[in-house]
Formats: C-alpha cells, sequence, structure tokens
C-alpha cells in the first residue's frame, strides 16, 4: 500500500510540474504576442491622414500602454486602439477596434481602414472628418460603425449598403443630402440605424421594411416627403423610434400598434391632415412618449395613465380637447408632463398641482374653480393662460387669462428692455442689461417687475450638470433650429427683427422645430440658447405725458445656435414638356393619389348622365358621382375646347398629389385612358362660396351669418399659407375667387382648381408671358406686367373677403357709374369714414367690430403695391385676433397708376361677363385672361355655363 500510496503521490507531482511548465510557457507566448507588421504599417498611414500626432510606434499598438487606450481625461473624449491576442494560439495580434472620439480630426476618411481585415468596431463620432466615405469600405466586415457629427457630405454613401455585417449604423449630425437608396434593405443584420440631422429627401424607401431587427431607428431632422409609411409594423424589435422635423406627413398609422416593445417614441412636427390619437395601448414599456405638434385631435386616451414606467410625456402643440384623463393620477414615476398648446377643458386636477413634477398645461381652455390657483405658481407647474378667456374673474391673475399684460407700475410704460438671459447685470458699450439669475427649469412661469418668462418643454438628452440648465438659460443641445415669432410674425433663426407693438405687451417666442442635432458636443463652444435680449424703440421715446398710439420697435434676440442648420426650401418645377403626351407627363410626376379606371367612373357617375352634371368648369363638364363603397365624389371632364389644356391638366395632378390640407379640396385620384382626362375629387355639399353669396334664387343663395362667414375667410387664409409658406412646395395658386372655394358640409371653406397654380421659387419673382387668371380678382402688377408673386393671391383673397363681408359680387357691383368695382366703393366708403356701409343688411350691427376688422385686413391686402401687402400667415393671425392690423400704407400715386388699368378692365363690357366663376361651381362662368410678352391686354374671352 505504501508503495502504491508513492507512485500515486509522485505522478501528482508530475501533473502539476507539466502542467505549471505549459501555463508559464503559454503565458510567454502571449506576453510577447505583437501586432501583425502589416497592420502596423496600416495605422501608421491612417495617423498621419488623420493627423494623429500621438500614436508612438516605438510602442506596440497592442500592449495598451502609451497614448494607444486612453480614456475619461474628459466627457465624450476617447482615443482606443483595441487588439485581440488569441489568433494563432495566443501568438499574434490584430486591430478589432478603434475609437477616435472628439479628436479634433479634420482629414478626410482614409481607404485604409480597409486593411485592418479584423475591424469589428470603428467610431470617430464629433470630429470635423470631411468628404464621404471611400469606395475601398465596401469589403469591410464591420460590426459597428459611427460617423456622427461629423461635416460628411454628398448622396447617401452606397458603399455602406455592402458592408451587411453591419449591426449599428450612426452617421447622424452630418451633411449628407438625397434619397435613402433602396439597398439599405441588404442591411438585415441592422440593430441600430440613425440617419439624424442630415438633410435627406424623398420617401422613406419601403425596402426599410425588410429590417425587421431594428430596435433603435432615429430619422429625425431631415426633409424626407410623403406620409410616415404604414411599414413600420414590420420593426416589432424597435424600442426606440425618433422622426422629429423631418417633413413627414401624418397621420401616424395605425400599424404602430405592433411595436409592444417601443419604449421611447418621439414624433413631432407632422404635417398634412389632422387624425385620431395613435393606438399606443400595448406599450407597456414605454417610458419617453413624445407626440408633440403631430395635429392629433380628439380626446387624451385613458391608457396612457396605465404606462407605470413612463416619465416623460409631452403632446404639446396638438388639438387635444377634453379633460385630462383621471387615470394620470398613477402616472407617480413621470418627471415631465407636457400639455401645453392644446384646447382641454374642465378643471386641472390637483394632484397635478401638488406634485413636485415639471408639468406644462398653458394655453388651454380650462375652467378656474375655487379650489384653483388664484395666480401663476413659481416652481416646476407652469400654467400661463391656462384657463379659457370666458373666465373673466377678478379675483384670478391675469397670467392665467388669455393674452394676459405685462403688469404696469403706476401705469408706467417702457420703451427699452436689455436683459442679459442667464446672468449677472452688465454693461455692453454704455448699455446697461438687467440681470437674469431666476432659477429657472423646463416648465415654469417668472413674473418681473416689466418682463416675464416662460418655458415649456425639456431639451436634456444626456445625463448633464442640473445646475447648467437650471440656472441659466442654456439648452443641452447645440446643434437645433428654432422658430421665432415676435407678436406673432414668424421667422426662422433670424436674430433680427423689426415689430409693431400697440398692446403694450411684446412677446418673443421661441419653438424648437424638432431640427437639430440631439446630441451634445463634446468640443467648441456652446452654451446659452439666448444670451441676451435687446429691445429698442427706433425713435426718441416720449416724455412723460405724451402718447404714442404706435410703438415701433426693434428687437434683437441674440440666438447663440452654433452650427445652426440652413432650412433647405424645397421645390419642384419643370414637371411638363410642351411636346410630351399626356401619359407620358403622368408617368414622370410622383403622384400621391389613386388611379382610377374610366370603367368606376362611368359607372359612379352612371355614364356621365345629363342629371348628374355639377355645371362647367374651366376644364369643362363637372358630374356628381358615387363610388362603389358609397363615397361621394366630383369628376372634373377636361374638355377638349378649354383653354386649360393637357399641360394645365397635368400641372394640377402634380400639385394637387403633393398637397394635403383641412382648407385645400382633397383629390382622390385620377383617370386617362384614350382621350379622357379625369381629376376625382371629394364632393363638398354645399358647392362653391360663389353660388352661397351670390346665387340667382333663394333656394340657391345660402344664407350665411356672420360666424359661417368669419369661419370661411379664415379658413381660405389658413389654406393659402398652407400653400405660400407650409407646403413642401411653395405654390402661387393665380386664381383665388369665390367661385374656387368649395364649402362642405359644415361649411369649412376648402380651396380648388389648382390648374393655374404656379410654383414660387424661394426668394424669386414670376415673370410671366402668359398670365391666366380672372378679371376682377388679378392684382394689378400681375394683369399688367405678368409680375407673379405670393402677393398676388394675396390680393385676391382681399377681393374675396369684400366679397364675403358685403354679400356683393365685385365683378357686379357698381354702386355709382363712376365706381368700377366693389374695391373702388370700398376705398371711397374707407376715406369717408364709413366704412361699415358695406357689411351685408343681413348681418345686423351685432358683429360690427369684427366685421370692421374683416375689411381692414381685406384693404391691407388689395394694397396696390404688393410690398406693402401682408403674408397669409400674417392675415391668419389679424384674423383671429392674435395681431393687430397694421396702418393701411397705401401709396396713392400707385392707386392712381393702376386706376387707369381697372377702367380698362372693367368699363368694357364686350370683354367680360358680369359673374367670374371657375371650378367644380355650378352654374358658372369664367373670364380668362391673356396677355403677350409686352403686357398689353391680347384677349379676354370667357366659357358660359349652361343656365
Amino acid at each position: 500500500m505504501a508503495a502504491v500510496f508513492a507512485i500515486q503521490k509522485l505522478l501528482l507531482a508530475l501533473v502539476v510540474f507539466y502542467t505549471t511548465m505549459l501555463s508559464l510557457a503559454t503565458f510567454g507566448l502571449a506576453a510577447t504576442a505583437k501586432l501583425h507588421s502589416d497592420e502596423v504599417e496600416v495605422l501608421k498611414k491612417i495617423g498621419k491622414k488623420l493627423g494623429k500626432k500621438d500614436w508612438d510606434f516605438g510602442i506596440d499598438p497592442c500592449s495598451g500602454e502609451g497614448n494607444w487606450q486612453r480614456l475619461g481625461e474628459r466627457k465624450g473624449f476617447e482615443s482606443n486602439v483595441t487588439c485581440d491576442c488569441t489568433f494563432n494560439g495566443n501568438s499574434s495580434c490584430h486591430v478589432v477596434n478603434i475609437a477616435l472620439k472628439a479628436q479634433n480630426l479634420s482629414s478626410t476618411l482614409p481607404p485604409e481602414f480597409s486593411k485592418l481585415h479584423y475591424l469589428k468596431q470603428l467610431d470617430l463620432s464629433r470630429n470635423y472628418l470631411t468628404g464621404s466615405v471611400p469606395s475601398q469600405w465596401a469589403t469591410m466586415h464591420l460590426v459597428d460603425l459611427s460617423l456622427m457629427g461629423n461635416s460628411l457630405s454628398g448622396p447617401f454613401p452606397a458603399v455602406l449598403t455592402w458592408i451587411t455585417t453591419l449591426k449599428n449604423l450612426s452617421i447622424e449630425g452630418n451633411r449628407f443630402s438625397g434619397p435613402i437608396p433602396p439597398e439599405i434593405g441588404k442591411l438585415i443584420n441592422l440593430q441600430k440605424l440613425i440617419l439624424s440631422s442630415n438633410a435627406f429627401t424623398g420617401e422613406l424607401p419601403i425596402e426599410l421594411a425588410k429590417l425587421s431587427n431594428l430596435t433603435d431607428m432615429r430619422v429625425s431632422d431631415n426633409n424626407f416627403s410623403g406620409k410616415i409609411p404604414d411599414f413600420i409594423g414590420n420593426w416589432t424589435q424597435i424600442k426606440k423610434l425618433h422622426m422629429g422635423g423631418c417633413f413627414l406627413e401624418g397621420p401616424i398609422p395605425s400599424s404602430i400598434s405592433a411595436l409592444r416593445s417601443l419604449s421611447d417614441l418621439r414624433i413631432t412636427d407632422l404635417k398634412g391632415q389632422r387624425s385620431t390619437f395613435p393606438p399606443l395601448s400595448n406599450m407597456e414599456s414605454m417610458k419617453t412618449m413624445i407626440l408633440r405638434k403631430c395635429q392629433i385631435y380628439g380626446e387624451i386616451p385613458e391608457y396612457i395613465g396605465y404606462m407605470e414606467k413612463l416619465k416623460i410625456l409631452d403632446l404639446s402643440f396638438n388639438d387635444l380637447t377634453g379633460e385630462i384623463p383621471m387615470s394620470f393620477v398613477q402616472l407617480d414615476d413621470v418627471d415631465f408632463i407636457y400639455l401645453t398648446g392644446n384646447r382641454l377643458t374642465g378643471s386641472i386636477p390637483g394632484w397635478l398641482l401638488g406634485r413636485n413634477k415639471n408639468a406644462d398645461v398653458s394655453y388651454n381652455n380650462f375652467t378656474w374653480e375655487s379650489s384653483s390657483p388664484a395666480e401663476c405658481p413659481r416652481g416646476s407647474v407652469n400654467l400661463v393662460e391656462s384657463y379659457s378667456g370666458e373666465d373673466k374673474l377678478s379675483r384670478i391673475h391675469p397670467c392665467l387669462k388669455r393674452n394676459f399684460p405685462c403688469p404696469a407700475v403706476n401705469n408706467e410704460r417702457h420703451y427699452l428692455l436689455h436683459i442679459n438671459c442667464g446672468g449677472k447685470e452688465a454693461s455692453v458699450n454704455g448699455t446697461k442689461y438687467e440681470a437674469d439669475r431666476e432659477r429657472t427649469g423646463a416648465s415654469m412661469f417668472y413674473l418681473g417687475q416689466n418682463w416675464a418668462f416662460s418655458s415649456t418643454g425639456n431639451f436634456m438628452d444626456n445625463d448633464v450638470d442640473a445646475d447648467i440648465y437650471i440656472q441659466t438659460n442654456t439648452s443641452a443641445l447645440s446643434n437645433r433650429l428654432f422658430s421665432q415669432m415676435i407678436d406673432h410674425l414668424t421667422a426662422l433663426g433670424n436674430a433680427y427683427s423689426m415689430s409693431t407693438c400697440r398692446s403694450g405687451t411684446l412677446k418673443i417666442h421661441f419653438y424648437w422645430t424638432g431640427k437639430g442635432t440631439t446630441g451634445i458636443p463634446d468640443r467648441g463652444e456652446y452654451g446659452p440658447l439666448i444670451s441676451a435680449i435687446s429691445v429698442d424703440p427706433n425713435f426718441e421715446p416720449p416724455s412723460d405725458g405724451d402718447n404714442k398710439d404706435h410703438l415701433i420697435i426693434v428687437v434683437v434676440a441674440a440666438v447663440v445656435l452654433l452650427g445652426l442648420l440652413t432650412l433647405f426650401v424645397m421645390w419642384r418645377k419643370g414637371w411638363m414638356g410642351d411636346d410630351v403626351s399626356a401619359n407620358k407627363e403622368l408617368r414622370g410626376i410622383d403622384l400621391q393619389t389613386g388611379l382610377f379606371t374610366l370603367r368606376q367612373i362611368r359607372a359612379a357617375t352612371k355614364n356621365f348622365n345629363l342629371a348628374n352634371k355639377l355645371g362647367e368648369g374651366g376644364f369643362g363638364s363637372v358630374y356628381k358621382g358615387v363610388l362603389s363603397d358609397g363615397t361621394v365624389i366630383a369628376v372634373k371632364q377636361l374638355s377638349s375646347k378649354s383653354k386649360q389644356g393637357n399641360r394645365e391638366f397635368v400641372n394640377e395632378i402634380g400639385m394637387i398629389s403633393a398637397l394635403q390640407h383641412p382648407n385645400l379640396v382633397k383629390l382622390y385620384g385620377c383617370c386617362i385612358e384614350g382621350n379622357q382626362l379625369l381629376l376625382i375629387y371629394e364632393y363638398m355639399e354645399n358647392n362653391c362660396l360663389s353660388r352661397a353669396l351670390f346665387g340667382k334664387d333663394t333656394v340657391r343663395r345660402l344664407k350665411l351669418d356672420w360666424p359661417t362667414r368669419q369661419k370661411i375667410c379664415i379658413g381660405i387664409a389658413r389654406g393659402l399659407a398652407y400653400l405660400h409658406e407650409e407646403s413642401r412646395l411653395k405654390i402661387v395658386h393665380r386664381d383665388i375667387k369665390t367661385s374656387n372655394v368649395l364649402l362642405d358640409e359644415d361649411y369649412n371653406a376648402k380651396i380648388s382648381d389648382f390648374g393655374l397654380a404656379k410654383l414660387s421659387e424661394d426668394g424669386k419673382t414670376h415673370i410671366s408671358t402668359r398670365v391666366a387668371g380672372t378679371i376682377g380678382y388679378m392684382a394689378p402688377e400681375y394683369a399688367m406686367r405678368g409680375y407673379l408673386t405670393n402677393k398676388a393671391d394675396v390680393y385676391s383673397f382681399g377681393v374675396v373677403a369684400l366679397e364675403i363681408v358685403s354679400g356683393k359680387s365685385n365683378t357686379n357691383y357698381r354702386p355709382e357709374e363712376e365706381f368700377v368695382c366693389l374695391l373702388d366703393w370700398a376705398y371711397v366708403l374707407q376715406e369717408r369714414g364709413s366704412l361699415l356701409e358695406l357689411v351685408d343688411p343681413e348681418l345686423g350691427l351685432e358683429y360690427s367690430s369684427e366685421a370692421m376688422v374683416m375689411l381692414n385686413v381685406a384693404l391691407l391686402c388689395t394694397n396696390a403695391s404688393p410690398t406693402l401687402r401682408p403674408t397669409m400667415s400674417q392675415v391668419v393671425s389679424m384674423l383671429e385676433g392674435a395681431t393687430t392690423i397694421e396702418d393701411l400704407r397705401s401709396d396713392p400715386a400707385v392707386n392712381s397708376k393702376y386706376k387707369t388699368v381697372r377702367d380698362n378692365f372693367w368699363q368694357n363690357p364686350s370683354r367680360t361677363h358680369s359673374m367670374s366663376i371657375d371650378g367644380l361651381c355650378t352654374n358658372s362662368s369664367s373670364s380668362y385672361i391673356e396677355l403677350g410678352q409686352t403686357g398689353s391686354l391680347l384677349r379676354a374671352s370667357s366659357i358660359k355655363s349652361d343656365e
């Protein structure tokens, strides 16, 4: 037994000895493993091109020593080369990860990266790299690639679509442009795709639906077109979805309900039609829900209150109604609630006021109760203008009610204001700036002696020192684009504005349009969102006792937004060729409508039965029809004799298919078969405004009360404001008149007949050798010289507004022989101080003040000088009472200059008809004008309808 035990002990000793020796040998090999010499040479070339002078090649890059691995020197900074030394039995190393973040690199991307065949992760974010991605990178086998925060440009790098091993790709915050290529669908392994803050255009390609492994998708801050695609429902694993400020149109598709794993949803600033709240009830993991300015109407769903993990809720600037759901009381973990800028009613819940949470319910229509606060509280809850204008209780502070004025001390009027935002008192070039050391927050209200401050929203997207944000009016996001509004006059990113202030209270708004990076830069200078505000009069302030009714002030808002993104104004032109058939032209248009067959339309109109004929328009006959699903339609049939030919027909299809707005007639689609050219519109139950106002008998003429007329007028203004300023395409209609304004079942105004629409190049005018429009509505500069801008539509709107108030046709009303039209008579009455004589007697005197506002706006719009006419957004603001009406600044010399032209147009009865009506309006006639290249009148012909 002793011998056996001795043998076992000897064998155990031998095993331990050999194991130890093997381990030492292995350790020795590992300790001597170095980076392959070929890769060392590659790193030398990369370092030279990038200007990476701190790489010390006297030390093995895989040793982990020297400058090859530097972390945490400052936030976001990283210079790291990582190797894997397990190759060839731990005898050789290869570079697998390179991170050069915030290194101030300013070259182009080195093609030599492609020679690091084992490289899996590459992070070059937050540098100054330019150019595009080298074609040589197509051979790489990257898993993670980040080029975020550089100055790379050109189209989407097609080379990236060849790196099919990619799981995480970020090219956010560069200058790439153009469409996303369909080849992106080849990257089926992608889990994270971040394309935000570039200048990409076009629609999101359907090939993105193939990326079913996505967990993080961000496309915010781009210039896309089209609607949010339905295929987002394919991304069932997605947790983070950002689509903010990227020009996409709503509604949010119902397929979003399939995204049950969503925890971070941010969709903002949608264009297009309104919609109800999207179906999000299945999203139990939701932490951040931002649906800001998404055209959502209706009530807030109860189920949001049951989202236990919710931390941020932002539903601001929508059209939400009803009360705050009772279920919201259960949102114990919510840190931020933003409901500002809606039409919420009822009482503000006590739990919202009692919790130490950031909440904003400003600019709503709540009802004040005895238990409600009587003033705007200091702290984290913003109640500014949160109560309905109907609340006229004197016991509550004016700041709680709409359009509250700044407090005046001893009725003292202030003409100067200088604030050092977020800083102490300072003197600059002899001007003393007030200190602004009030602790602010994401949602609060501050009221000083002669100025007030209200904030809403939280721009934090990273963990930063909260005191930086609280103690100064800084923004955590540096590269952002703001819409600046001063007294409701909007400018984008403009730091210097002039405004007229009559109310004694000047309002300056900054609204983040959702455009700009959402990452904090870790280099360079950035900081206060607003550095200073300076308000100075452009006149000598009056001494005590003087009374100035109109104060013109210059507002300088020094907005420090380094790297401010440029808003790219998009337009299309050249859709039409003179010698191309309608079929070919249609193929070249990016239609966003449906295509109907001739069989469908014949069935809907009962083979164009005369009983369904609504009338004649500029294109030809208009018929009523009913589709197989019960949808009532209006069919516009192109007439071969119409002066609006195939060119205008194709033009109209292209224009309307790209436009969606509540105050534009919706185009369902078109039909082109053989010699049939048809447009299919939504049917308007109350026909056109012309018939409603001027119908030949009481059956056809509608009795429109003042609220209805006011609603119609504002609707037309909103539609034109969309065409001129809000649409992706900037369009001048050219033929605004009462017969081109249709009324639906609820008397909502909708602009029709875009056959004469003209694309307007931003910042330019259009000198047309072919003037097309309707006598009596055309602006003088357009009728005489073919000088076309959107101010021509403003003029036409002014004429229509006069007709709405007076109930009289501009072309058919001549109170005395010396006056050529309603507009001339209006100017005479204005000079006499008796403008109210124009108001339709059927309206009575109850709405005289409101009628005067509309009349003055109309005359401002019809100023003979186009530069003195307001924009349509200004018109909307004036009609809605948000801003006061400017003095009419008519130049008598200019009016005299054009009077001869108006007389020539109107005092020759052989050239006109008494009514100037077009479009889908029934029982109508139209006048059509063409001018030669010299601007002289060549022809004025008319198209008469069947009576």
